[in-house]
């Protein structure tokens, strides 16, 4: 009996594999339909892992991966006692914690136009909130000079007729967190709103009807129907900002860096950009990488399990 069961039963196998084929002859178009994504990342994501290796080499062009003599641990211990590693894991961390504080904007903002009754300014609304996501990160920086320029920029302009002194805000290391992190809020709060209102539109209707007949006043329905309904969106959305919190795109903070607001501007992606490709230290920055992406794999694993115990939602 032990035997059997330890080898498992043939015909029982034989049927499983029987009715696996029969479920996907079944349904074979929803795999096709899925043959493009799955094929974009392993060639694009999972085979380029295969270079990882070389945060633990020397890494060397002419000698190629295989050919790249082991140098073990030595790349991130450099970069664990370098002087600068404090500053940038400071700054990396400043900013994303900043970032994740403003989480709750698109929320809000979703369950305000939801609330909107009128349907031609509902729809402006969305469209002038929506139109900044479209705009290419070098228009935003271009806008950002234009506006905060101490000398010819508008916001200047205002703050010296109100009899105030220009305020050098890009050059600023105290205002560079805050341009970065509200003007990308003001890019992408209206496409961040998309999903909150998918998921209000499935909200049942039955539910605030029911609910005004025993006297809930708005807020008291958007706080006891509307919140609890979009919740599932928003611990899986949550847990998605999570697992990119050390990931900064660098091409904004390197076209708004200079040298003197490097002191709350220099980050951990600016710094693998410039050791990596502009010196050519390519085993230097795939070990600060692949550090960060660990760190960003540890926090997606802890804070999905930590969802999946306290609320029941979560992306596995």
């Amino acid at each position: 009996m032990r035997q059997k069961k330890a080898g498992g039963n043939p015909a029982i196998k034989k049927n499983r594999l029987h009715l696996t084929k029969k479920n996907f002859l079944k349904s074979w178009q929803l795999y096709v339909f899925l043959l493009p994504a799955l094929t974009y990342f392993i060639i694009f994501h999972y085979i380029p892992m295969y270079g990882v290796q070389i945060a633990f080499k020397d890494f060397y062009a002419t000698e190629g991966i295989l050919g790249s003599p082991w140098a073990g641990f030595d790349h991130f211990t450099r970069f664990f006692d370098s002087y600068y590693f404090w500053r940038l894991l400071k700054n990396t961390l400043i900013i994303n914690l900043y970032q994740l504080l403003l989480f709750p904007l698109p929320i809000i903002f979703a369950l305000m136009l939801n609330e909107l009754r009128n349907g031609p300014f509902k729809k402006w609304s969305q469209t002038l909130t929506y139109a900044p996501h479209f705009i290419s990160v070098v228009v935003v920086v271009g806008m950002l000079v234009a506006f905060l320029d101490p000398i010819t920029g508008l916001l200047n302009h205002v703050i010296m007729a109100l009899g105030g002194e220009s305020v050098p805000f890009l050059t600023d290391p105290d205002w560079f967190r805050h341009i970065y992190v509200w003007s990308g809020e003001w890019q992408s709060l209206g496409w961040g709103t998309i999903i909150y209102l998918a998921a209000l539109a499935g909200v049942n209707p039955e539910l605030h009807e029911a609910a005004k007949v025993d006297g809930a006043t708005r807020l008291q329905r958007i706080m006891n129907i509307n919140i609890p309904s979009i919740l599932p969106t928003i611990v899986v959305l949550f847990i998605l900002n999570i697992g990119k919190f050390m990931s900064i795109g660098f091409e904004k903070v390197l076209l708004m860096q200079n040298t003197l607001n490097s002191e709350t501007s220099d980050i951990i992606q600016t710094f693998v950009y410039q050791t990596g490709l502009l010196e050519g230290q390519y085993s230097f920055a795939a070990a600060i990488g692949l550090f960060d992406s660990v760190i960003n794999i540890i926090l997606l694993v802890t804070i999905n399990q930590i969802a999946r115990k306290t609320s029941e939602n979560s992306l596995w």
